[in-house]
């Protein structure tokens, strides 16, 4: 069985949705992981502002300016009354769904994600009602029937799978699925999500739980280039990648792959690959445990929205236990580090979640001087950096010599090498390492 994703764009309007079964065949046992229609989780997100800040006649406009682009996008997806009334009754219901909220005298995040779900629960049944219009069988699988979170926000496989396979099980005679990608229930049974691109982790999750041959992540760009080509002219797509690799560049910036979605394919050794639905004849990109020949750099990637805490005291020199205390604080805010380096009087690390830097800045303060620099940039070059291999760091510094550098990370990782600047210099610095470096 292959596990199928496509996003927002491949679904954006309904020539796109239409046009799924050019990629997709009936005729092979497979699950389609679909995304919300595209600019819908940013309309549900302004909605669930709105109710958030109290203003429920702004709500309600921008309900009736979202539904009326449903409205639209039903007229042209179906061609018989019976298919326009189903999907008519569809997004009624879905709009009634989030109107209803606004009788609530308190709006809290469990309301808001019962918003975000309408879109996924909308293209998926769409998608499916289209295809029964035009006789192509498919069962639609709910999501949010299997797909689950425990208290710490981590995805239960076992669960995933114990709750899945009945579904497929009972449907034997059929090869088409359709499922949501994002949504899932907590560890409280309410509505949540697996965050901003968790179709990727859906779809990943599904194939690790059932030991998918392949999962396909469709998007709208041929595979994970070797960088940035909104920023960089002659970028090309690259063929193979290991998982480790892969996690790399997507955790730093690489846009195509959400960053969680390596991890379960990895640990279950279900090769992903990273396709384009505009272009479904081209190669794309590989990620599997093989990965590609050593030796080589891989690719660029750049991650935005970067803090950096410096952290200098001279009462830390040859004290144990100086950075255990340091890291947990940052984990009694449930803040990760991104980068982290060290001196014999000073730490310096990265976060790119500030929700709680104000905090964080005052239990710091007791352990010495504390500076904060935001706006940063973590560029991060990806490739074997392995203990046997020579030159490839100096490469890279090489390149950037001409900027100023606020932390450099290597040695912490066999794959990459990674630098800390201002955001101001992100563009030069992709630009002068693909120069050096491709």
């Amino acid at each position: 069985m292959k596990i199928l994703k496509f996003g927002g764009t491949s679904v954006g309007s309904a020539a796109r949705i239409k046009g799924l079964l050019d990629i997709v065949d009936p005729n092979e046992r497979q699950i389609v992981v679909l995304s919300a229609v595209s600019g819908t989780t940013n309309a549900l997100v302004e909605i669930g502002q709105a109710f958030l800040n109290g203003d429920k006649q702004l709500a309600k406009q921008l309900i009736i300016t979202h539904k009326d682009k449903y409205e639209e996008l039903i007229k042209e997806l179906f061609a018989t009354e019976e298919g326009l009334k189903k999907g008519k009754e569809l997004i009624d219901h879905h709009f009634h769904v989030i109107e209803s909220l606004a009788n609530n005298d308190i709006f809290t995040p469990t309301e808001e994600k019962i918003i975000l779900a309408q879109g996924e629960l909308m293209s998926t049944a769409l998608w499916h009602f289209h295809l029964e219009e035009i006789g192509v069988a498919s069962v639609l699988l709910p999501a949010l029937e299997f797909m689950k979170i425990d208290e710490d926000n981590e995805p239960i496989i076992d669960h995933i799978k114990q709750r899945l396979s009945p579904f497929l099980n009972d449907n034997t005679d059929n090869k088409l699925f359709i499922t949501q990608g994002f949504i899932c229930r907590n560890s409280f049974g309410e509505i949540d999500n697996l965050r901003r691109g968790g179709s990727d982790y859906t779809a990943s999750l599904i194939g690790a739980a059932l030991g998918a041959d392949e999962v396909q992540i469709w998007t709208d760009i041929d595979g994970m280039h070797n960088n940035d080509p909104r920023i960089v002219t002659n970028t090309s797509p690259i063929a193979h990648l290991s998982f480790d690799e892969a996690a790399e560049l997507a955790y730093f910036g690489a846009k195509i792959l959400h960053p969680q979605s390596v991890f379960p394919a990895q640990r279950y050794n279900v090769p992903v690959r990273l396709l384009n639905t505009m272009d479904p004849g081209a190669h794309g990109t590989l990620i599997s445990k093989a990965g590609s020949e050593k030796g080589i750099i891989r690719a660029i990637a750049a991650k935005d929205g970067i803090t950096a805490i410096h952290i200098h005291s001279s009462r830390m020199l040859l004290a144990y236990g100086f950075l255990r205390k340091v890291f947990e604080i940052f984990e009694r805010y449930k803040t990760p580090i991104d980068m982290i380096t060290t001196s014999e009087v000073a730490v310096s690390l990265s976060i790119d979640d500030t929700s709680n830097l104000l905090e964080i800045i005052k239990e710091v303060e007791v352990f010495g001087k504390v500076g904060v620099d935001e706006g940063q940039t973590i560029v991060c070059v990806v490739g074997d950096f392995g203990a046997n291999t020579h030159g490839y760091a100096a490469r890279v510094l090489d390149a950037v010599k001409h900027l100023p550098i606020r932390m450099i990370s290597y040695g912490g990782s066999d794959y990459n090498v990674s630098i800390l600047l201002d955001t101001k210099h992100k563009v030069e610095a992709l630009r002068s390492l693909h120069n050096r470096l491709f």
